[in-house]
């Protein structure tokens, strides 16, 4: 039987669709393996921990044969989820991705080191909003309201936890996420030398 497109809770038997996704959309919102050839380096750092590490706040958008087409994943406490990622985390990747001896070389090897640097998303200035988010749709799947919808459930599973503000990291670059955060009432917040990245913060209480 054929069902309907539409939000559920992650599953485990998701985990190579989020890979996909993920893969498929880190390159300013394109399709990213050209720069990074392999699949599970990508997912290693933006999809896959936060899915084993707190898969109660995992959702995605089904494709309505049981394939996931779409996600949001993310942390309630920024700091709790650093020290995790590096204690439960890392020990299972680090062996394929070891920590570099040398400069980065290659976009592999600057993200690479980002895995092995899991404290520089503790920011001071972001503490008032100590949950963050990664959310990310297939091109087909984009401009549906399929991206509202996962923001939604995920605003509301923070808030039923008691948790009040969150934030993201986007490229300033990618002027369409920009604008996508925009209408769900994300605002810019100021962090030292953040490079090439904005920072956006809201409440997890108001209405989209």
């Amino acid at each position: 039987m054929t069902l309907l497109p539409g939000l559920r809770a992650y599953r485990s038997s998701d985990r190579d669709a989020l890979a996909d996704i993920c893969v498929r959309t880190a390159d300013n919102g394109g399709d990213s393996r050209h720069l990074y050839p392999d699949p599970e380096l990508m997912p290693s750092i933006f999809a896959a921990p936060y899915a084993h590490l707190e898969p109660d706040l995992a959702f995605v958008i089904d494709d309505g044969t049981g394939r996931a087409v779409g996600y949001i994943l993310g942390t309630a406490d920024t700091s709790r989820f650093v020290t995790e990622f590096r204690g439960r985390w890392l020990p299972l990747v680090e062996d394929r991705y070891p920590r570099p001896e040398a400069a980065p070389r290659s976009p592999s090897d600057e993200m690479i080191a980002l895995l092995h640097n899991p404290e520089r998303m503790v920011l001071p200035e972001l503490a008032a909003h100590p949950a963050h988010l990664h959310i990310d749709l297939l091109p087909d799947w984009q401009r549906r309201g399929y991206g509202r919808e996962l923001m939604r459930a995920f605003l509301a599973a923070l808030d039923a936890k008691g948790v009040k503000g969150v934030h993201l990291c986007m490229l300033t670059a990618n002027t369409r996420a920009r604008a996508f955060y925009d209408r769900l009432g994300f605002a810019e917040t100021e962090v030292p030398d953040p490079g090439p990245v904005t920072y956006l913060v809201r409440s997890t209480a108001a209405d989209l």
